[in-house]
């Protein structure tokens, strides 16, 4: 069972931030009075303790009273990042005291001065945490700064110059919350007509607890900007007596956008629906990019619905002969094994980047040199070479024309290898990965061993985002001390996305050391289940499935940015302006 990650961050535990509130409202209260020990011990209970506490603990419930929701350690860690944002503030005011004693503020206009920051910090957290209308998070996010002026007003009773200035910054402290959100969140509404910021906790809920209503609320986003597209699924299953013991499923599908949304996850989803009659199922990557992300779980149950219904209608290789894995020459981007007239073909760059290769690319390889050359293909791409930005394969380039090459001498070289007789297959499979901890997704490490004209090849599935740039190359040649042909592939499932670290390609959490002993345990025992097989596919077509469609990754992906950028900077801004009026305010009134 894969455990799920942290999205981003996660928030320490509550005795954790309860201690952190304790340590920063003594260090607040000393700032603001030592060496006055009476002062400094009422104000570090009234004014910052007590009402941290209260705000750590009632935050959660008052945010649910007006339809939001807040985690209690969320709730906690608020609390406590408010006073580590009014302590450098009351540090420069302790300096500016020591230096212009009478010309610094009083301590009452400071305590009412912090008021500003702490519900401009809590208002811009919980729009986005809780609930994304300000009139709804306004009640909780008001808590924590009015019961600090509650607790400084009965510590020292302010007049009404200081009153007013209360109101002031409590106002100011708001009025650039609301600017800084607005600002954010212009990019994705130009773009996409939608609020970027109000997905923020369906998005939480989605990663943290696969909450069904956060879920929906996520893929009605992707729905706005789906089109159709008629996509297949071929299956090459291998049993024996009828009965399966291994199916590769191939769908022209690409297993994003993220987390479990639409199509991510899909060697799970897909191996489900295809449930025990499939045998063990492997769901390596196909040719296809982001292009063929589906945005919704109804797409999905189209693409395996099919996948079902074919398993049913499988017929078998028109031949007995089979060749091992074989690559036609050195450099070659695919590699071939034939099991009578069906072609396995992997194809990689490695030890170059390589990433996604077009669905594009593949239609023409497979109507050049599959339906036109009278034989099937089972088209993989290994996706196991990892450079950001790099390695992918688009239609009409010179890369995607050696790769129809290579895929043509791959084939004719496994047709030159090939024999007449029996094959043998075994599978294994181990799935005990966290993704945080391993970078693996729910599917673990799948291996499908095959012994057919005279020699044994290997193929492990990792299921990931690709693989770390020159782990490929020790893997396979580790795996060929159990084989005498191998090749690793990964699924690319953007399931493991969902942690911090966003790609996460598989060896970057988990050693090459420990990868390549798993991948060769593995492969061990599927050689050590080798038995008769026969191998069967087919093709099917799944017509009019909701695809996101050429550019939305691209469009979606620089809003992102450009929100990022956006909130970065207006972070800056807002609160410097926030400091500028309330300090205006305080000179004025004081």
């Amino acid at each position: 069972m894969v455990r799920r990650g942290s999205f981003l961050f996660s928030a320490p535990s509550g005795p954790v931030a309860v201690a952190g509130i304790a340590g920063a409202s003594a260090l607040l209260a000393t700032v603001l009075w030592w060496p006055q020990l009476d002062l400094l011990t009422e104000g570090f209970v009234l004014v910052f303790l007590l009402p941290a506490l209260v705000a750590a603990f009632a935050t959660t419930p008052l945010a649910r009273a007006f339809g939001g929701r807040l985690e209690l350690r969320r709730g906690s860690f608020l609390a406590l990042a408010v006073l580590l944002l009014e302590l450098p503030i009351a540090l420069v005011w302790r300096g500016a005291l020591a230096i212009w004693p009478h010309q610094t503020p009083s301590v009452v206009f400071l305590g009412a001065f912090l008021a500003g920051p702490a519900i401009w910090f809590r208002e811009m957290s919980l729009f986005g945490l809780s609930r994304a209308s300000h009139s709804r998070s306004l009640p909780a996010a008001s808590l924590q700064p009015l019961l600090s002026l509650l607790g400084l007003f009965l510590l020292v009773p302010p007049s009404l110059r200081e009153l007013v200035a209360t109101a002031f910054f409590l106002a100011i402290g708001f009025l650039c919350a609301v600017a800084l959100l607005r600002a954010a969140d212009r990019p994705l509404r130009r773009e996409f007509q939608s609020s970027g910021i109000s997905l923020i906790r369906p998005l939480l809920d989605h990663v943290g607890a696969r909450d069904p209503g956060a879920t929906r609320a996520l893929e009605a986003f992707f729905d706005k900007f789906a089109f159709p597209a008629d996509l297949r699924v071929s299956l090459l299953a291998f049993g024996h007596g009828g009965a399966v013991n291994a199916t590769i499923a191939l769908p022209t599908v690409h297993p994003g956008p993220f987390a479990a949304l639409g199509a991510s996850d899909l060697p799970r989803k897909l191996s489900q629906r295809l449930g025990p009659d499939a045998g063990t199922v492997l769901v390596p990557h196909t040719p296809s990019d982001h292009d063929l992300d589906l945005p919704n779980e109804r797409e999905v149950e189209k693409v395996g619905a099919a996948a079902r219904a074919l398993l049913g209608s499988l017929g078998p290789a028109l031949d007995s002969r089979a060749s091992p894995l074989v690559s036609p020459y050195a450099g070659s981007f695919a590699r071939a094994q034939l099991f009578g007239d069906v072609a396995l073909v992997v194809m990689t760059q490695a030890p170059a980047p390589t990433d996604d290769i077009a669905f594009s690319v593949g239609d023409r390889i497979d109507r050049e040199l599959g339906r036109d050359g009278g034989i099937r293909l089972a088209l993989i791409d290994a996706h196991n070479s990892y450079v950001e930005g790099r390695g992918d394969i688009t239609y009409g380039t010179p890369t995607a024309e050696k790769l129809v090459t290579d895929v043509r001498a791959a084939i004719a070289a496994a047709r030159a290898r090939s024999a007449p007789g029996p094959i043998e297959v075994g599978v294994a499979v181990r799935g005990d990965y966290d993704i945080g901890t391993h970078g693996i997704g729910p599917q673990g490490i799948r291996a499908l061993a095959v012994r057919a004209g005279g020699r044994t090849s290997g193929y492990v599935l990792i299921d990931g985002n690709n693989l770390v740039l020159g782990f490929r190359d020790p893997i396979v040649r580790a795996l060929e001390k159990v084989v005498d042909d191998a090749e690793v592939m990964t699924t690319d499932n953007h399931v493991v996305h969902e942690v911090d670290g966003g790609i996460n390609p598989i060896g970057e959490r988990y050693s090459l050391e420990a990868l390549t002993r798993d991948a060769s345990a593995v492969l061990e025992r599927a050689k050590a289940n080798l038995a008769p097989a026969d191998a069967y596919f087919g093709t099917r077509p799944v017509p009019d499935v909701q695809v996101l469609g050429p550019g939305f990754t691209a469009r979606l992906l620089t809003s992102l940015g450009d929100t990022l950028s956006m909130f970065t900077n207006m972070v800056a801004a807002t609160f410097l302006l926030l400091l500028t009026s309330s300090l205006v305010v305080t000179f004025v009134l004081k």
